[in-house]
């Protein structure tokens, strides 16, 4: 029941998103969630509030399937099996680190990859605007 209500959640945050705002800059705000999700699991884990660090997980774990299931294979083919294949890697690398004792460094370097991801959307929805992407990074 838990896992069908994230789902449903995951996909009125994407409906909303979709309306609301921009597709470039949703996809970088929905890194930058994944990324806060994914702290507030380890410090919850390292608190040893095991529940409610799982919960955090599987929040950011599903905006990355989000994200990997929302992709365009048919105008993007090379681009989005590569981001599929991301996602997918973070996604598993987030699992696995969970629960672990190095847990504080495998999250350090998957959030690092959010954050790296998040800036590059932020600079292609810059440059797309015919803006130019802000020096200091938002987060």
């Amino acid at each position: 029941m838990m896992h069908n209500q994230m789902a449903y959640l995951a996909n009125q945050a994407y409906r909303g998103a979709a309306t609301t705002v921009p597709p470039l800059k949703a996809v970088s705000m929905l890194l930058g969630g994944a990324a806060t999700f994914l702290q507030k699991a380890l410090v919850a884990q390292e608190s040893r509030r095991f529940e409610e660090g799982h919960e955090h997980l599987i929040k950011a774990t599903a905006i990355l399937r989000g994200l990997s299931h929302n992709l365009d294979f048919t105008n993007g083919r090379d681009v989005a099996e590569r981001l599929y294949q991301t996602y997918n890697a973070l996604i598993l690398a987030s699992l696995r680190a969970y629960g672990r004792p190095d847990a504080r460094e495998s999250f350090r370097r998957i959030i690092a990859g959010l954050a790296e991801m998040r800036e590059a959307w932020e600079f292609v929805d810059a440059a797309s605007r015919g803006g130019k992407a802000d020096s200091a990074p938002s987060r």
